[in-house]
């Protein structure tokens, strides 16, 4: 499994659906933060809960991960992920599912810490890697009117596009 907000799906997230999907057959692909109301701030992570941080709606993103991993022929399971209430991923994640994580702050230490103390196996992918790409600088270039194409799948650019609404 891996999991991440999506806001939007970036090509650094493919790179991160395509290192589990090489370790799996199929890929549960979590989207955190599915329910606005309960988006919580995290000390770690201190713009993650901010409403300019999260300008896609759940179902905007399952649309991007799914048109993604039809484009690359990966079998995933796209999943809300509430990754902010342990207490509740049992109901989320199949038992016996790998956690695979990508470290790239504090934030994702924090996880790795949350998923160990859960019980998880946490494979890290790419560990020691610099982060190429935030979802910060799609955002930025989507409201700036900048190159955003070029910073995302294709499956996601037309997702996008469909929309309608690119002032996010």
């Amino acid at each position: 499994m891996i999991h991440g907000r999506f806001q939007p799906f970036h090509n650094g997230h493919l790179e991160y659906l395509r290192g589990a999907a090489a370790q799996s057959e199929d890929v549960f692909v979590g989207i955190t933060n599915p329910d606005p109301q309960r988006i919580r701030e995290e000390p770690s992570d201190p713009l993650r809960h901010l409403p300019e941080s999260n300008p896609f709606t759940y179902v905007e993103r399952l649309l991007m991960v799914s048109a993604v991993a039809s484009d690359e022929g990966i079998s995933a399971h796209v999943i809300p992920f509430p990754v902010n209430e342990p207490e509740l991923w049992p109901a989320y994640v199949p038992p016996g599912v790998t956690q695979y994580l990508r470290l790239f702050s504090e934030w994702g230490d924090t996880k790795l810490e949350r998923m160990r103390e859960a019980g998880y196996d946490v494979v890290v992918l790419d560990e020691g890697a610099d982060k190429e790409i935030s979802g910060a600088d799609v955002r930025e270039a989507l409201r700036s009117g900048g190159d955003w194409e070029s910073l995302v799948p294709r499956g996601v650019a037309r997702v996008i596009r469909s929309l309608q609404r690119i002032a996010v």
